[in-house]
């Protein structure tokens, strides 16, 4: 039987527990298993490399992405780091020109150093993607919308590049989630997820996920997975699942009020520029509108330089600034100094990630009081006149 992604949400993977008919899938806070003989097990042997709760987080996100073989890591980063560990000295990968920090941080820190490298580009132009191929090149690395900037890569695209050069297209999903955007329909053969946010979307667990449809790559990326070990627990898995029932409902109370402040913000006199994928201005709205089921809740500005970015973050009352983002209540944060510290300020300032840059996480309150929070805020952080 098919269903729609909001029954998947709460019916996908494993469904409760065969054995109590519990409604929730227990929590199997073990171990080890008891063998009935030499080489003789009931599926599973040893909790690093496989247990049954683990395996229902897995396969719940799989079933979203509608991908074949999940798999379930301690945070967004093992899941990269183990991602990444599919490639060999020499090797090189085409990365979207605003990303994560900690993944600029741990190609240019740890993966450098075993001769794995990459080139920076803007994914949003498919040219730019092929100009950047060369024989050592394995892979395209693409955040969609991009983190911080909200930079929209045409996904089907890119795929058709990387596909004619016998590449991998490596998709970081994180900000939309499968319940508005599923990039292996789109022709990625990876799917990478910080669990943290959306999916746990409640700031109380660490928690990474990757998802693929080629049966070599899951068999790859398994024994990465178990030789690595950074794998996700037993509570945390059963954390993510429970977060995962709501997702629906919590993405639709998200976007609408990330729309909603984001007209707000781009019809005022208190920025210089709004980053959002659902403003018809958006340079990415098109691309977005035509890949996605929405325009996700990530909204980026830069602030005018006649308010003090640092007082606008010390007078916030509702809004909290803070790493991380995804959560229910909103979160503000400064990229220059926090989530994208480790790239070079030539580079942050090349792409535009400037000291003015503000990246807001959109909550799920009252949308009123979020705007008059954010007003409030810059208001009474107006330099004053010399």
């Amino acid at each position: 039987m098919s269903i729609k992604i909001n029954s998947l949400l709460i019916h996908g993977g494993t469904d409760g527990d065969e054995i109590t008919g519990a409604v929730n899938v227990p929590i199997y806070q073990t171990t080890t298993y008891k063998q009935d003989g030499i080489g003789k097990n009931r599926g599973w042997e040893y909790s690093r490399t496989g247990n049954p709760t683990r395996d229902a987080a897995e396969k719940l996100v799989a079933d979203l992405e509608k991908g074949r073989y999940g798999l379930g890591f301690a945070s967004g980063l093992a899941a990269i780091n183990t991602v990444l560990s599919l490639f060999e000295a020499g090797d090189r990968l085409v990365v979207s020109d605003n990303i994560y920090g900690g993944t600029f941080r741990i190609l240019d820190n740890v993966f450098n150093k075993f001769n794995i490298t990459y080139t920076i580009v803007d994914t949003s132009d498919p040219k730019k993607v092929e100009e950047a191929i060369d024989e050592n090149v394995k892979a395209v690395y693409v955040e969609s919308p991009a983190n911080p900037l909200l930079t929209v890569t045409d996904i089907k695209a890119v795929a058709d590049v990387a596909h004619k050069h016998d590449l991998l297209l490596i998709v970081d999903n994180t900000f939309l989630t499968p319940y508005l955007q599923r990039p292996l329909t789109l022709g990625a053969d990876i799917v990478i997820h910080s669990g943290t946010k959306y999916l746990g979307g409640h700031s109380d667990v660490i928690s990474g996920f990757v998802v693929v449809n080629d049966e070599e790559l899951s068999k790859k990326l398994y024994y990465l997975q178990n030789a690595i070990g950074g794998v996700l627990a037993p509570w945390d898995s059963f954390l993510v699942i429970r977060g995962i029932k709501t997702l629906g409902v919590r993405m639709d109370r998200h976007v609408q009020n990330a729309q909603k402040i984001a007209r707000w913000l781009s019809e005022s006199d208190y920025v210089n520029k709004v980053y959002y994928p659902g403003l018809e201005s958006d340079p990415g709205y098109e691309v977005q509108k035509k890949q996605a089921d929405g325009a996700g809740a990530m909204i980026s500005f830069v602030l005018d330089e006649r308010y003090d970015y640092r007082k606008f973050f010390e007078n916030l009352k509702m809004i909290t600034l803070a790493e991380s983002l995804g959560g229910v209540e909103s979160l503000v944060c400064h990229p220059a100094t926090m989530t994208h510290a480790a790239i070079p300020a030539d580079i942050r300032k090349e792409v535009g990630i400037v000291d003015e840059l503000i990246r807001f996480s959109v909550g799920i309150e009252d949308v009123d009081d979020l705007i008059d929070d954010l007003k409030q805020a810059i208001e009474s952080s107006l330099k004053e006149a010399n």
